[in-house]
């Protein structure tokens, strides 16, 4: 055969494959009972909803808790469709199957601009990237926590299977009482009929469990008491009274603990090690070599009887470290960034018209902004107890992947994935670090040492800082015209800076890592994706390899890229004469969505109106993953320190399920955003990052942070984010405040006065 014929042949063969599984119905998410894990009495009806014997139900859970509140909004949708109290719901882990895939995050990767799905008409190409990346989503069945997605994803599946499950107790009834199953009346876990007949969920499941569901119906939004409410947290109690437990707060009986140190330069790894005197000291069991798992920097772990023996004996280890081939350096990156972007070639995300400001009648501006490297700084460091024995590994972790933790532990292990049981617990924090799978690797091969002992291994807060995957540095250039009236003409945004994304397959799920970098939407969103109706647009992004690692970091690309756009708008503003808030009214008329936010901002935080004197406030509005976020901040000057007074946030996330909720994550989103804003820097010299602990990479005390009013604009869409959306916006409007209080541009993190 030629091979030109064998290549055809190949390609159509394959082409067809692909159109015969691109017909074929999507995968249901509802899952079979047996899913669920079995108990005494237990009756599950699908693979989410388990019966009590008590009446009380149990929801599968595939996300992660680390503040978010969705072990408290998962069950709000299943209490809401069963019609049982929220008090009455309980969660377990979901095991690893592929119906608890996060399917909507998969989704919000895509690189399409929010409004051409909602201008589209029909079955256009965004509509139909994204019913087959739904589609593969759920035949990969990834399951992860991130892309503020978990409500998103969990809003059909959830909602579907706990009516199914009611269907099928009502459907029992009916069966025993032989009446009629439409006449049968559902309140809190109580199935009745008007002739006098009732029993509980826990006195029907059984039969349920046999009984198909017939017709399932979804409720209507008039009849929900649920969702919308604004119940207390599910997993408060627990966080105040101290028994929460958290991957730090794991015991197991006769379980050693193992302290960790890792090269101080970036890739680097030990030489010569002599840990005699170490080995000598009080509990100490043993030392072992830790190879650069995961993406992680080389090192070491020393075992002992508690925490505090084996780190002080890890400090007392004398090595002389190698440094890497290549240590990088931020300053030397900045430059470089800076160099990409005036001659790089960058892939164009968004293009409309020509693009070209210069030359444009009106006024031109141009302005270089620049983000630096930022660490998690998660309050739990990193951590996992990992125990091997007789070809099988058990890891308790707080992940926000669990099925690559998995596999991770086995590949260390050198055992099938089938052989790793794995609990995840509550998470001190994620912010995207906790996607990553170093930390559960490293533990596995120290517990491999002293097989059939549990082993924690702790992070000391240094190694927490110094060894992050952080998030990128990144430069842009942004150019801009107005014409004589004050409207927008073009906007052109040049940024260069590492993608995050191919770098993380590497990491975490390498049978996905391609020879070579597709574009990483993470690297230009928040530029690309903008609402503003500019006739001519251009947006393009040179991605590096600096060879620092990087990661995702709560509102990835968004976080920076919104204080380079939201800044420049102010510019913008500034040279078309025009107020900070009219321009952008002006350039959202086909964006109403996003006006009807930013008008709501404007007006709860007084816009316009006099402030005292020495007070000033600015202006910012960014759409990510699905919610638009306005905010107004109030700032001032104390003793040269930025001070924040007074955060007026607006959010459109959709359907809200608990408004609590959602006003707790836009005041978290705020100190987190004006932590970083203010303060926040990674700075790499010869490979070494000079931060290490709280001194050196402060957070926001609560004595300086601001008030935080949250409003939420009503909306009957299917739910959104609200872990991230509120991050963006807050180093901008601290910005465009600053200018407006000293006349003076910050076009650099963290901000100065």
């Amino acid at each position: 055969m030629k091979r030109r014929a064998w290549l055809l042949g190949t390609t159509v063969g394959a082409g067809a494959l692909l159109l015969g599984w691109a017909a074929l119905p999507q995968r249901s998410r509802l899952g079979l009972g047996s899913l669920m894990q079995p108990g005494e009495g237990d009756m599950s009806l699908n693979g989410w909803i388990k019966i009590l014997p008590d009446g009380g139900v149990v929801l599968a859970m595939p996300r992660s808790e680390m503040g978010q509140g969705v072990h408290t909004a998962l069950p709000q949708m299943a209490a809401e469709e069963l019609d049982v109290p929220l008090s009455v719901v309980r969660i377990e882990q979901a095991g690893p199957d592929a119906i608890y895939g996060n399917v909507a995050m998969l989704v919000g990767n895509l690189p399409f601009h929010p409004l051409d799905a909602e201008r589209e008409d029909g079955f256009g190409r965004v509509k139909a990237g994204r019913w087959l990346v739904t589609k593969l989503g759920r035949e990969l069945g990834i399951n992860a926590t991130g892309g503020s997605s978990s409500v998103a994803d969990a809003w059909d599946v959830v909602r579907v299977a706990a009516a199914t499950a009611r269907a099928s107790l009502v459907g029992a009834a009916s069966l025993q009482w032989r009446l009629p199953a439409d006449e049968m009346r559902v309140d809190k876990g109580v199935v009745s009929h008007s002739s006098g007949r009732s029993a509980t969920y826990g006195e029907l499941a059984r039969v349920a469990s046999a009984t198909p569901p017939g017709s399932v119906r979804l409720k209507e939004r008039k009849e929900w008491r649920v969702i919308g409410q604004p119940a207390p947290r599910l997993d408060l109690p627990a966080k105040v009274d101290g028994t929460a437990r958290f991957g730090i707060d794991v015991r197991v009986p006769g379980m050693l603990f193992g302290a960790i140190r890792l090269c101080p330069a970036i890739g680097g790894s030990p030489g010569r090690v002599d840990a005699k005197s170490a080995l000598a000291m009080p509990g100490v069991q043993r030392i072992v070599m830790l190879p650069a798992y995961g993406g992680s920097t080389a090192g070491f772990a020393v075992v002992a009887s508690n925490y505090w023996q084996a780190r002080q004996a890890a400090a007392a280890v004398e090595v002389e470290w190698r440094p890497p081939a290549l240590a990088p350096d931020s300053r030397v990156i900045a430059r470089d960034l800076e160099s990409a972007v005036t001659h790089g070639n960058g892939y164009t995300f968004h293009q409309r018209g020509d693009a070209q400001p210069a030359g444009e009648p009106g006024k031109s501006i141009e302005a270089w902004y620049s983000a630096p490297y930022l660490a998690h700084a998660t309050l739990e460091p990193m951590n996992a107890t990992a125990r091997v024995s007789n070809g099988r590994v058990e890891v308790w972790a707080p992940t926000q992947v669990p099925q690559m933790c998995r596999a991770a532990a086995a590949r260390v292990a050198g055992v099938a994935i089938d052989q790793v049981d794995l609990h995840v617990t509550l998470l001190g924090g994620g912010f995207g670090r906790r996607l990553e799978v170093d930390y559960v690797a490293q533990a596995v091969r120290v517990a491999q040492d002293v097989p059939g002992v549990a082993v924690q291994l702790i992070w000391s807060r240094e190694e927490d800082t110094r060894h992050d995957f952080y998030r990128p540095m990144q430069v842009a250039r942004l150019r801009a015209s107005v014409d004589a009236k004050g409207q927008g003409l073009a906007l052109q945004i040049k940024s260069a800076g590492d993608a995050i994304s191919p770098r993380w397959f590497e990491r975490a799920m390498p049978q996905f890592a391609g020879p070579v970098d597709l574009p990483d939407k993470t690297t230009s969103e928040g530029l690309f994706d903008q609402p503003y109706d500019f006739p001519q647009l251009k947006v393009e992004h040179v991605s590096t390899r600096s060879g620092v690692p990087v990661g995702f970091w709560r509102s990835v690309g968004h976080s920076h890229n919104a204080f380079f756009s939201e800044c420049f708008m102010d510019e913008a503003a500034a040279a078309a004469g025009r107020d900070p808030v009219e321009f952008r009214r002006q350039l959202l008329k086909r964006a109403p969505r996003h006006l009807a936010v930013l008008n709501l901002a404007a007006e709860k935080a007084g816009w316009g109106r006099p402030l005292p004197a020495g007070r000033a406030r600015g202006v910012a509005l960014h759409e990510s993953f699905g919610s638009i976020v306005a905010q107004v901040v109030e700032v001032s000057l104390d003793k040269g320190q930025v001070r924040g007074h007074r955060v007026v946030c607006a959010i459109d996330c959709g359907t809200v399920i608990n408004p609590n909720i959602v006003a707790q994550q836009m005041e978290s989103s705020v100190v987190f955003g004006l932590s970083a804003a203010l303060h926040g820097h990674i700075d790499i010299r010869d490979g070494v990052v000079q931060q290490g602990n709280f001194p050196s990479y402060p957070m926001l005390t609560l004595a300086a942070s601001p008030l935080v009013e949250t409003w939420i604009v009503p909306s009957e869409r299917p739910p959104t984010g609200v872990g991230e959306p509120g991050v963006p916006p807050v180093a901008p409007a601290v910005a465009n405040a600053l200018y407006a209080l000293t006349g003076k541009r910050n076009r650099s993190l963290p901000l100065t006065v």
